[in-house]
């Protein structure tokens, strides 16, 4: 792939939660659906795919007020586009 040796990738220290906030902040988000301790055998691949489904297409604030899949399609597009 072009331009793949210029990216970089960080890594977070285990239990360094303000390393990765943005994982943390999903979490918050996950746990509206599913409590903390929960079994995720207790619910079924249905309910999981909506609770995804739901978050996904959940405005944020940091995008603008727009949708993780939006933006998400957005830099699919102009990734094909520079292709």
């Amino acid at each position: 792939m072009k331009g793949i040796e210029d990216v970089t990738v960080y890594f977070a220290d285990s239990y360094c939660s303000w390393q990765k906030g943005a994982v943390e902040n999903v979490n918050k988000l996950i746990r509206q659906y599913i409590p903390k301790k929960a079994n995720f055998n207790d619910f079924s691949d249905q309910y999981v795919k909506n609770v995804a489904k739901k978050l996904n297409l959940r405005p944020r604030k940091k995008l603008g007020f727009s949708n993780p899949k939006t933006e998400f399609f957005k830099q699919i597009a102009n990734f094909a586009l520079a292709s």
